[in-house]
């Protein structure tokens, strides 16, 4: 009986320890410095993402940034935008071909997404969650 309770109790551990991978903890959404929040709701980062607005709520002007593809990339759009990644492109296709939004800057790495950001005034993208990515600051979503 000991030896079940301890089992439990080390799957327990496990499981807190992987749930920031689970809820969206394998990407960090970083900005350009010149946005002046710190944190970003999960609503507000999809309406962005989803070119349906370009401002923050605390009027920052924002520019979004997607990798083309990767493990990144994929926890982004289904934890964050509740799509596919085919979905999402097949998303933007329609938005440039009625005219709505323009395609958004892909690029195909992390550092690529880090220095666009770091270059770029409003830029917003995400990283894998272990990259360095220097010169830009880390939004926390909340």
């Amino acid at each position: 009986m000991k030896n079940l309770k301890q089992t439990f109790v080390a799957v327990g551990i496990l499981a807190l320890a992987l749930l920031p991978a689970w809820a969206g903890g394998g990407v960090k959404i970083i900005a350009n410095p010149s946005v002046k929040a710190d944190s970003i709701s999960a609503d507000e980062l999809k309406s962005v993402f989803l070119e349906e607005t370009s401002s923050l709520r605390d009027g920052s002007h924002v520019e979004p940034v997607l990798l083309k593809g990767g493990a990144a990339s994929e926890s982004f759009a289904k934890d964050y935008l509740g799509k596919s990644e085919s979905d999402l492109q097949s998303y933007y296709r329609s938005l440039v071909f009625t005219g709505k939004a323009p395609m958004p800057k892909m690029v195909g790495s992390d550092s690529e997404v880090a220095a666009y950001v770091a270059k770029t005034k409003g830029a917003i993208g995400y990283v894998a969650a272990e990259s360095s990515a220097d010169g830009v600051k880390t939004l926390a979503v909340k």
